[in-house]
């Protein structure tokens, strides 16, 4: 079984890409996860906006016909002549069924990359029914210059304390262990691959490339330019997600749209217009494929990272599906709840996430870990998508051949494999029903643990959660003791060897860790007894 999911997963890997994330509130290039912060960190870190940048080199349109604003522009577009003012379908002095000058057979130098961003442009308007501002600029930079560039949230002078939350956090969701340090998986993962990205506070495109006459991808290109026309509409940077959870949730609309769009665009290729598209050049480092099969991508991360490439699409489509471009619109100023509405379309608006509490009961030589960042929280929360993650990675892992879920539950079906445009299924049954969750993270010295609540919407959720998390406990070389049953004591040769306390109180699940089970209480009093 794990062969069989691991050759889906790569193959998958292999279509997509590796996606690097703008980050919204400081334009450097993100890291795939990023810790739990501000706009540069993991739960508000980098918008993993974007896939990577790049082009298109189109030849020629071959459709003639035109919905513009005015009978004058449609007159226009059947003649070429630019109009008398700026309107859809039209940008930088190109119609969208307008032809490029372009050979590109070596690349795009600047003069034509410009001649093919402002038909990209003008296509993407025909198609969003949105407006460009201003034209885009596309900057080209070596991958050596790229790696020297700051990444957002992930810094090596990164503060103790927000190493040690982050640290904690991933050790929580069985994705990275205790011997590993966060940032720098996070960090790596993002390296892989990366072709470039938007800069909302740059306003524009970063290619990465060894060439300064790039081949440049056609999708690519057009979905930097979406989030260029979002940025422009609706101000990317005034967004600035401070949980893992409301990251998500807000890219799931953001790249979702991109990623919608850059579908109808590619579908209209071919068909609707003529388009001449050059291979991406692919990142030189080396690496590809499944961190199981050898390579340094963390399949775990990835998986929570993907989550807005995956189901973000299928929710801006409902959207579109029930009010239009306009409903679409409407969505920036009224931010989805949780990634459990992204996953679950119909509950958009109808099934807002409980604000879980805590209560702090640790014993006075356990403190609290506390973040001296702007707009980041003192506290992690996590959402389906992150659970969804924690229960798939073991698919992956190569700590032992068992997992928690079939490859069947996590990887959709499409011809021939693996469906290409929507992977992941992040709806599993350990998950759905979550209501909202909280990880506060405590600090012994140089020893820690954490106590996260999770609210369902039934006590039955929260059973089948805890049977799930059990059955983790167990992948992970876990094994109950004590009368009570409710704890847990993973063995020292695993990556998270540490104590669990499981407590369900109706519709809640209180999970504790510590180092030891003698020191569960002293963490979250009472969670051994």
């Amino acid at each position: 079984m794990r062969q069989l999911a691991a050759l889906l997963f790569a193959v998958f890997v292999v279509l997509a890409g590796c996606s690097v994330p703008f980050t919204a509130g400081n334009g450097s290039a993100g890291n795939d996860t990023a810790p739990e912060a501000s706009p540069t960190s993991d739960e508000a870190t980098t918008t993993p906006a974007t896939d990577a940048a790049a082009g298109t080199a189109s030849e020629t349109d071959g459709s003639t016909g035109a919905d513009s604003s005015t009978e004058s522009s449609q007159q226009a577009v059947r003649s070429l002549a630019d109009p008398s003012e700026d309107v859809l379908g039209w940008e930088g002095g190109y119609w969208y069924n307008e032809s490029v000058p372009v050979a590109g057979e070596d690349g795009l130098n600047v003069t034509e990359r410009r001649a093919v961003v402002n038909r990209t442009m003008a296509r993407l308007e025909r198609i969003r029914q949105l407006e460009f501002n201003q034209t885009v600029p596309v900057e080209v930079i070596s991958r050596e210059e790229f790696q020297q560039r700051p990444s957002s949230g992930v810094s090596g002078d990164a503060a103790p304390a927000f190493r040690t939350f982050d640290n904690t956090k991933f050790e929580g969701l069985f994705l990275i262990g205790e011997d590993e340090n966060s940032l720098a998986v996070q960090q790596s993962n993002r390296g892989q691959n990366v072709l470039g990205y938007y800069s909302p506070t740059q306003d524009s495109i970063v290619v990465v490339s060894s060439s300064e006459t790039p081949r440049l991808n056609r999708s690519t290109l057009a979905h930097e330019l979406v989030h260029a026309l979002q940025d422009q509409q609706f101000d990317l940077t005034s967004s600035n997600p401070g949980t893992r959870e409301a990251y998500n949730s807000r890219n799931g609309l953001v790249e979702g749209d991109a990623n919608y769009v850059q579908r109808q665009y590619d579908d209209r290729c071919g068909e609707e217009w003529s388009c001449l598209d050059f291979d991406s050049e692919s990142a030189d480092n080396g690496t590809s494929g499944s961190g199981s099969a050898g390579s340094s991508l963390h399949l775990g991360v990835y998986i929570l990272s993907f989550f807005p490439y995956a189901d973000g699409p299928g929710f801006v489509d409902a959207i579109h599906q029930q009010g239009g471009w306009e409903a679409v619109n409407a969505l920036y100023d009224d931010l989805p709840a949780s990634t459990e509405q992204v996953i679950h379309p119909e509950k958009y608006g109808e099934d807002a996430p409980t604000n879980v509490s805590i209560s702090e009961t640790s014993a006075d030589e356990w403190s609290r870990v506390e973040l001296d960042r702007p707009g980041r929280p003192d506290y992690a929360v996590l959402g389906q998508s992150g659970l969804t993650s924690m229960f798939a990675y073991t698919l992956y892992d190569d700590y032992n051949r068992s997992s928690t879920v079939s490859p069947r539950e996590f990887l959709n079906g499409g011809i021939g494999g693996v469906n290409q445009t929507d992977p992941f299924n992040y709806g599993l049954n350990y998950t759905n029903g979550w209501d909202g969750d909280k990880m506060f993270v405590y600090q012994q010295r140089n020893r820690t643990g954490y106590v996260w609540k999770l609210a369902w919407d039934s006590p039955a959720e929260a059973r089948e959660f805890v049977a799930g998390y059990e059955q983790l406990l167990a992948h992970w070389g876990g094994q109950p003791t004590g009368d009570a049953g409710n704890v847990w004591q993973v063995r020292e040769a695993s990556p998270f060897a540490d104590a669990f306390s499981i407590r369900q109180e109706g519709n809640t699940v209180t999970i504790v860790n510590a180092p030891t089970v003698e020191d569960l209480d002293a963490v979250h009093d009472g969670a051994a007894s």
